[in-house]
């Protein structure tokens, strides 16, 4: 979204003008509050904002289905200390799943929340689950990634090491990446040695080289097709004037952007392959973002903490791969299934451990 007030404020004129209403027309049909979000205080006090950017598996390599947030990344601006935050959350991360149906104790894989209950639940759930407020969210369907990056005349990545994937060959150092190219560099992950984590890493990478595009006089020339892909592709809870406010206000928030995830350890829970957060990392992770967002750090207390302290033998041992979702006061097992397993065929996953809960 800050590709559109870029664009805005480097025009001029009449031109400007003829922008500006095409502008707040592509974002009024991206606009879609949430209950109980109501952040533009925040802006005019000029405080730290949270947005959570959701990255959905529907719109490319021929997915029409809803599907699961495959990427999920907490961003916390602050002005005042002129930088911008990335904390990615792996997909497969165990979670419990807020949505409308609160009675129900569900937990599963955390992509699986959009899947259930759209960008409230997915809200929700991360807010629950490192207890960091978010403002704003920002989802967009992968197959627009190419349209957008392509607006912007593509991105430059630092490729960490040479690999083919979807019929594209990536040379390790520098190269500059066309839509598809972006696309196919950020979705690739068995053949990185850090497996998710890696894929998150490139992710990253692409976020802030669509920002650092978007800061060229070139993009102005692609306005209109920025515009199309934005109406069809993108939903937020940020209305036109706060994204204007935002630019106008935490702009030198981008002139730092730092990266950083949140690491499990490999788990199977009823026959499914997981990343369990160790509490330790939780809370630090936590804490972070909760520093960024110049609130006191507090002691992490909730479902996914709980299921760590009744898994201390899974802690234990670093071999370890059982863990055991129990039921809310109870030590007796829940059996789930999670339904990202059902809605998502690519559900493997790998990364580094870490002991300790």
């Amino acid at each position: 979204m800050l590709i559109v007030i870029l664009v805005l404020v480097v025009a001029g004129g009449a031109y400007a003008f003829r922008l500006y209403a095409q502008a707040r027309s592509a974002v009024d049909s991206t606009y879609h509050p949430v209950a109980g979000k109501k952040a533009s205080k925040n802006i005019q006090n000029k405080k730290p904002l949270s947005i959570l950017l959701l990255g959905t598996d529907t719109g490319a390599e021929g997915r029409i289905e809803k599907g699961n947030s495959d990427t999920m990344i907490v961003a916390t601006v602050n002005n005042s200390k002129k930088q911008t935050n990335l904390v990615s959350i792996p997909r497969d991360t165990m979670a419990k799943i807020y949505h409308k149906d609160s009675s129900q104790f569900d937990i599963e894989k955390i992509n699986s929340a959009y899947f259930q209950g759209g960008s409230e639940a997915a809200i929700n759930t991360v807010q629950n689950l490192i207890n960091v407020p978010i403002d704003y969210y920002v989802t967009i369907n992968m197959g627009a990634l190419s349209k957008i990056v392509d607006a912007v005349g593509g991105v430059d990545v630092d490729v960490p090491f040479s690999f083919q994937y979807d019929w594209r060959n990536f040379k390790k150092g520098p190269m500059h990446l066309n839509g598809v190219e972006a696309l196919a560099y950020s979705r690739m992950r068995y053949q990185d040695p850090d497996y998710d984590y890696g894929r998150q890493k490139r992710q990253q990478q692409v976020i802030k080289g669509i920002v650092k595009s978007a800061m060229s006089l070139k993009t102005l020339g692609n306005f209109e097709k920025i515009m199309k892909t934005l109406s069809g592709s993108v939903a937020t809870n940020m209305s036109f004037d706060d994204m204007v406010s935002i630019y106008q206000e935490y702009h030198a928030a981008t002139k730092t952007i730092k990266s950083d995830h949140l690491q499990g350890r490999n788990a199977t829970i009823d026959g499914s392959s997981y990343q369990v957060a160790p509490t330790a990392e939780l809370q630090r992770v936590s804490d972070k973002l909760r520093r960024s967002l110049g609130l006191d750090t507090a002691t992490l207390d909730n479902e996914e903490t709980k299921q760590n302290k009744l898994n201390s033998d899974y802690f234990a041992n670093p071999e370890s791969e059982d863990y055991t979702v129990f039921t809310p006061n109870s030590d007796t097992p829940n059996v789930t299934t999670s339904t990202s397993d059902t809605a998502n065929t690519d559900d493997s996953t790998s990364g580094d451990d870490n002991s300790g809960y």
